[in-house]
C-alpha cells in the first residue's frame, strides 16, 4: 500500500462547514470509526514520529530495527515524517524514512544543555549532508520552555542556514511565539507552528475554528513565508483541561476535521502523533500517553 492523497471523499459524503468541520451528529460510534479509518487510509501530509516503546524514554538508545519497524507501519499513510532529535538513535529516523521513500522534517533538540546542543546541531548538519533532510527544524518549543534566549536560538538557526544553504531551515514553537519574536520569523525560511486547541482548553465543537485562528496568527507573523502546522492532535484518554475533553470519540472527530480542512485549504500539517508513548505521562499529565493514532503496542486505536 502507498500514500494516495485522496481527500475528496469526505467532502462528497459528509456535511462539512469551514469552521465547524464535519457534522457528526448523525454518526453512530461504529460509523465514526469507519470514517476515521477511511480518513487515515486516504493519507495525510505528515506524521510526527514516536520513537519510544513502552518502558523507554528520551536518553535511551534506540535501535535501527525499532525505527524501521515503526516506519514500515506508518509509511502507507503519510508523505512526510517529522523527527525531534538527531542523536541517541533518532538519527535513524530520517535515514530509514528516506530509504522508504518518505520526506523528512528533521529536528535538532535544543535545551539549556549547551554542550548537547552543539552535538545536536552537528548531527543535523551531518544528516543533511548525507541527503536525509528535506526541512531542518532548529529546536522545538525551547522559547516556550524558557531554556534559551532569543539571541542564543538565532545563533543556532544562522549556523544551520550557513551550513545548509539549499535546505529550508525553520524553528518549531507555539503559533504565538512568532508574533512575539519578529526577529525569529525573519530568520526562518519557513514558519513551523504548533497549534493545539486542546492545550488551550478549547472544547471539541470549536476546536477546528480555534486551530484556524492559530494558523492565521502564525501566517500573519510569517509575512508571506510558508507556514507549516508542525503539531496538532487530540488525546484519546485522560483528564480534561477546562472544556477540552479527551475521549476516543473526540480524538477521532478532531483527526477527521483536521485532515479534511488541511487538505481542502492546501495547508501542510504534521499530525501528533503516530504512536502512544507511556513516558509522557510525567511531563504532560495522564493525557500525555494517549496522543497516538496507534497505541503503545503499535495497533491502530480505532
Amino acid at each position: 500500500m502507498s500514500y494516495r492523497g485522496d481527500h475528496n471523499y469526505l467532502l462528497e459524503n459528509a456535511e462539512f462547514t469551514e469552521h465547524k468541520g464535519v457534522d457528526f451528529s448523525k454518526y453512530t460510534t461504529k460509523e465514526l470509526e469507519k470514517l476515521w479509518r477511511k480518513t487515515l487510509k486516504a493519507g495525510m501530509h505528515g506524521l510526527c514520529f514516536s520513537m519510544y516503546e513502552d518502558g523507554q524514554k528520551p536518553g535511551d538508545i534506540i535501535t535501527e530495527a525499532q525505527v524501521e519497524r515503526r516506519i514500515n507501519i506508518i509509511k502507507p499513510y503519510t508523505k512526510w515524517v517529522r523527527s525531534f532529535s538527531c542523536i541517541e538513535g533518532n538519527e535513524y529516523v530520517p535515514r530509514i524514512a528516506h530509504k522508504h521513500g518518505l520526506k523528512t522534517m528533521v529536528g535538532a533538540w535544543l535545551s539549556d544543555d549547551l554542550e548537547k546542543n552543539e552535538e545536536e546541531i552537528d548531527a543535523l548538519i551531518a544528516l543533511a549532508k548525507e541527503g536525509c533532510v528535506d526541512i531542518a527544524a532548529v529546536g522545538n518549543e525551547v522559547l516556550y520552555r524558557n531554556e534559551l534566549t532569543e539571541e542564543q536560538l538565532l545563533d543556532y538557526i544562522y549556523t544551520v542556514k550557513e551550513a545548509l544553504p539549499n535546505i529550508p531551515v525553520g524553528y518549531v514553537d507555539a503559533y504565538y511565539e512568532f508574533s512575539h519574536h519578529p526577529k525569529l520569523a525573519e530568520a526562518c525560511d519557513i514558519i513551523l507552528s504548533n497549534c493545539y486547541p486542546y492545550w488551550e482548553g478549547c472544547d471539541l465543537e470549536h476546536s477546528l475554528n480555534h486551530m484556524q485562528q492559530m494558523y492565521g496568527q502564525a501566517s500573519h507573523a510569517a509575512q508571506g513565508k510558508r507556514v507549516i502546522i508542525t503539531e496538532t492532535g487530540w488525546p484519546s484518554h485522560g483528564t480534561n483541561l477546562k472544556g477540552a475533553y479527551p475521549s476516543r470519540e473526540n480524538a477521532m472527530k478532531y483527526f477527521i476535521n483536521a485532515q479534511v480542512w488541511s487538505a481542502k485549504a492546501d495547508i501542510d500539517m504534521f499530525y501528533f502523533s503516530s504512536f502512544d508513548e507511556s513516558w509522557k505521562v510525567g511531563p504532560e499529565g495522564d493525557v500525555g500517553a494517549y496522543w497516538g493514532l496507534w497505541d503503545k503496542n503499535e495497533k491502530l486505536k480505532f
